[in-house]
């Protein structure tokens, strides 16, 4: 993330699924406190290909800029977590949206 990961960060805890037939943030993967919001991209994991769709779709899910949204921890794992550089005060609400998103709750 570089110098500007000392500003305020939010973690968002993800769970991709590459060479997906179109992209799509929502939904969760797991239960409870470790349920991780699932983003789907087309893009396969080859080269950082699906973790780069995954950063701008979910900087475009969230509405923020793509250059707030970076990879903390996971480059060649489904799981990921992401930091969101100076997030919106309503990250959460937005979050949750995203996870009901996909479970028709």
């Amino acid at each position: 993330m570089g110098p500007a990961a000392d500003r305020a960060a939010a973690t968002v805890a993800v769970r991709v699924r590459p060479g997906a037939s179109r992209t799509r943030v929502g939904g969760t993967y797991g239960d409870g406190p470790d349920a991780r919001l699932v983003v789907a991209v087309s893009a396969r994991a080859v080269d950082g290909a699906a973790t780069a769709a995954v950063l701008a779709a979910v900087a475009e899910a969230l509405g923020v800029r793509p250059r707030q949204v970076g990879l903390r921890q996971g480059a060649t794992s489904r799981d990921k977590l992401l930091a969101v550089l100076d997030p919106p005060d309503d990250l959460e609400a937005r979050l949750e949206a995203l996870r009901r998103a996909g479970t028709g709750r």
